[in-house]
């Protein structure tokens, strides 16, 4: 009871907010589609706006309860959809007058402070990470699959150099028992013993393993592509990353298409490839000082837009890129 009280009076900060909001140009009125509802930061700022309309999806059903308040609030203006955002192109509401598109991939205070959710190394007992609409948990990870596969997770999706000497450590651990929270985090501190820096020892595998388990790479490729192809001409597509690999999906995916060029002056005009993006800001926004002071979690957002101009469907380069990465999350099939 008082676990549930606490959530709900934990305090939410739409990270970069402003300079979203300058982005869309939300005054001009429009339906904006909010891939990432969470606590509904952006869409209440959007709603500010009177002659606009949102779209919000989210795969977390617990995001119930906020969206309850906003159609009591706003009536027809607001709309929900329980969707994973590789989903977007299949929405049950009518899209009329679209100018925007939101992903904001961080994790609200709420889902952080959630323990039962179990994506943080506070949180107890059986491993879990499921954001919804998942098909398994951390714990048939951590318990199941082979030492040569949880390595990869570990060394691709959580960049922790030590993945080899940990996932060794979890198959020998788990011949006498099922792995739980805590031995995982024992595990890790024992193969990194002293603590270096102000990271937790465990934050990278814990980040490997919460892609792993909600798909976050192929949900970020999918929801990017399917939001181009429903996005008219002249929308925007604005995205808030918060680790590296997020930030190398969305750079690659706005910038080589926003920059093809004819790399022959003998090539036919007709095969010559069309910028499908145009970009204002090539370098990513980073929040302000104010920002960073007043919200600490803030500090590793970075936030990059780009403007619809031209139709296409050719994006066999973008998934090529990130090839090895959707492999990985494959190996889930053997679960």
């Amino acid at each position: 009871m008082n676990a549930t009280i606490k959530l709900e009076k934990e305090k939410h900060f739409p990270v970069l907010i402003d300079k979203i909001i300058s982005i869309i140009s939300p005054h001009y009125g429009g339906t904006f589609i909010d891939c990432t509802f969470g606590q509904g930061g952006y869409t209440k700022k959007i709603l500010e706006f009177k002659k606009n309309q949102v779209i919000a999806i989210d795969r977390d059903i617990d995001t119930q309860k906020t969206v309850n308040k906003f159609k009591k609030n706003f009536k027809d203006r607001f709309n929900f959809d329980n969707k994973k955002f590789s989903e977007v192109i299949n929405l049950k509401y009518k899209i009329d007058n679209l100018k925007g598109i939101i992903f904001d991939l961080g994790y609200s205070t709420n889902q952080i402070k959630d323990l039962k959710k179990g994506l943080s190394f506070n949180s107890s007992g059986k491993l879990n990470m499921k954001m919804g609409l998942n098909d398994f948990s951390a714990n048939e990870v951590i318990n199941s699959l082979k030492q040569k596969n949880l390595e990869k997770i570990f060394k691709f999706f959580g960049e922790e150099i030590k993945s080899k000497l940990i996932s060794k450590k979890i198959i020998k651990s788990r011949k006498n028992k099922q792995l739980n929270t805590e031995d995982l985090v024992d595990i890790i501190n024992i193969i990194k013993k002293k603590k270096y820096s102000k990271t937790h020892n465990a934050t990278k595998v814990f980040q490997a393993l919460r892609i792993f388990v909600n798909k976050e790479i192929s949900e970020l490729i999918y929801g990017l592509i399917n939001s181009f192809k429903i996005l008219p001409l002249g929308g925007i597509i604005v995205v808030v990353t918060f680790h590296s690999i997020e930030d190398k999906i969305v750079k690659f995916f706005f910038k080589n298409y926003s920059e093809f060029k004819n790399t022959s002056r003998y090539l036919p005009s007709a095969i010559i490839k069309k910028n499908l993006f145009k970009l204002i800001h090539k370098k990513p926004i980073l929040p302000s000082t104010t920002e960073l002071n007043n919200n600490l979690p803030s500090r590793s957002a970075k936030l990059r837009y780009a403007i619809k101009i031209n139709e296409g469907n050719d994006f066999s380069e973008f998934l090529k890129k990130f090839q090895n990465l959707l492999n990985i999350e494959n190996l889930s099939e053997e679960l």
